[in-house]
């Protein structure tokens, strides 16, 4: 048909990485629970794309929540080096007085009210005291203890903070944390709503010693290398509205979803506790209580329901009316059409995480003729997407679907950020995937491909997503 392979974009990171736990009881509890949530989506557990989903979620989660079996205080220590600061003159430097900064470390951690990960950027800063300092790379490391637990940006940033004010000493620690949640739609927000926006950001701080008053000179050192980063005091959040305005499963459109869901889903709420206690968390802590409910409220999202799209009357009515003017098959009368930036949100089913982007279809229909509406189009990239999907199947069924409409001449370019490629081992952020189906005369005539490519504006994906 044109259209490529099934394969495997979502990264096979097991196979590379040997964490040696696959037998140990808690990776084997949380299979189960997996599977339990699986049955409860309708699926087939034993089917191919999922046979190995189970692991490889238990794998993630355990990989990802690594820091509760770590501690700070063992990477600070034996990391500590003397260096002194000036001897002469007016000023500091070195180990004495003078501000040390470390920019821009990516990490992730895991939404404690919703399960789902976050990305953030993490700018540290702190002024050494008592003629010694640390090594630049343990302020990685220990905001990566806290980063791989299950967090909420601002008790993340306390910690980093506390961790290093207590293992070096300095005069003060400044955090700054620019986090960025999805916000994961539900079928009926997005049809609701077309300018759906898909990521909460917030940006967090915590203080200590010389950084205490944001009027102080430290602070204002410190933001000011920060201020190509469009980094203000201005956007930084405070404690109180935090909570109001982070994870999106606290938000009035997840609050319309129907507690029934829930209820009507015990076995699911359970095997998310038992993956909670699995992690080593208190499933009764207070900002637990509720996160197995909201997980399993975004995973029903997916639900294997066999929905029917109906498009049989609407693809019917199109063919006849290209047969009454003759126009089907001929090619001197016609033009491409584009349509871009179709936006979309799936759960990868061999990891059970988000993945999103845009969907770009282009089409050729006879010259005068009214071309098929973006409406339709979006309708078609939202009932493929809201499944558990491999992004080179719904590459393929969105242009299976839209050349049963418009008769064949079709081309599918699907560009998508997977969080599993942020959240498990190789983290790379910024990285993105593309997949490509071509069906009749695009799949023989290079010049019809190159010229619908040429169509795709730059980073699509990611402005798209972050606007």
């Amino acid at each position: 048909m044109g259209s490529l392979d099934e394969g495997h974009l979502c990264v096979e990171i097991e196979d590379g990485m040997k964490l040696g736990f696959e037998k140990e009881p808690e990776t084997i509890a949380i299979e189960d629970a997996v599977k339990v949530l699986l049955l409860g989506l309708g699926e087939d557990v034993n089917r191919e794309g999922l046979m190995k989903t189970p692991l490889r979620v238990a794998k993630a989660l355990r990989e990802g929540t690594r820091g509760y079996k770590q501690k700070a205080k063992d990477i600070v220590q034996g990391a500590l080096f003397p260096e002194v600061g000036l001897h002469d003159g007016v000023g500091h430097a070195g180990g004495v007085g003078g501000l040390v900064i470390v920019r821009d470390l990516d990490l992730f951690s895991y939404c404690e009210s919703c399960l789902l990960p976050f990305q953030l950027k993490c700018h540290v800063g702190y002024v050494p005291s008592g003629q010694r300092v640390v090594g630049l790379s343990k302020l990685s490391r220990v905001a990566d203890v806290f980063a791989k637990r299950l967090q909420d940006p601002q008790r993340l940033a306390d910690e980093i903070c506390s961790a290093l004010q207590h293992g070096i000493k300095p005069a003060g620690v400044a955090v700054i944390l620019e986090c960025l949640h999805i916000r994961f739609p539900s079928v009926e927000s997005v049809l609701l709503d077309s300018k759906h926006q898909g990521w909460v950001k917030v940006l967090v701080s915590s203080c200590s010693g010389v950084f205490g008053n944001e009027n102080a000179d430290a602070w204002v050192d410190f933001l000011g290398l920060l201020k190509f980063r469009g980094v203000t005091m201005e956007k930084i959040l405070t404690r109180d509205s935090i909570k109001q305005s982070w994870c999106p499963s606290h938000s009035s459109s997840m609050n319309k979803i129907p507690s029934e869901l829930v209820a009507a889903n015990p076995e699911m709420v359970a095997a998310v506790s038992s993956i909670l206690r699995s992690l080593g968390e208190d499933p009764l802590r207070k900002e637990l209580a509720e996160t197995p409910g909201h997980f399993v409220r975004w995973l029903m999202n997916f639900e294997n329901t066999k929905l029917d799209m109906k498009l049989n009357g609407f693809t019917c009515g199109i063919t006849n009316l290209l047969k009454s003017n003759g126009e089907v098959g001929s090619c001197s009368n016609e033009h491409m059409h584009s349509e871009l930036n179709l936006s979309f949100w799936s759960q990868c089913e061999h990891h059970l995480l988000p993945f999103y982007g845009v969907v770009h279809i282009g089409y050729f229909c006879p010259i005068g003729f009214n071309h098929i509406g973006k409406s339709l189009l979006q309708s078609i990239v939202h009932f493929y997407g809201f499944k558990l999907q491999v992004q080179e199947r719904l590459t393929r069924q969105i242009a299976e679907t839209v050349s049963s409409i418009l008769g064949g001449d079709i081309m599918v370019v699907v560009e998508a950020n997977h969080t599993c490629m942020i959240s498990r081992g190789i983290e790379k952020f910024g990285s993105n995937t593309a997949t490509i189906a071509v069906l009749g005369r695009f799949a023989t005539e290079p010049a019809a491909r190159a010229m619908f490519l040429q169509n795709i504006p730059d980073s699509t994906t990611t402005t798209s997503q972050t606007s």
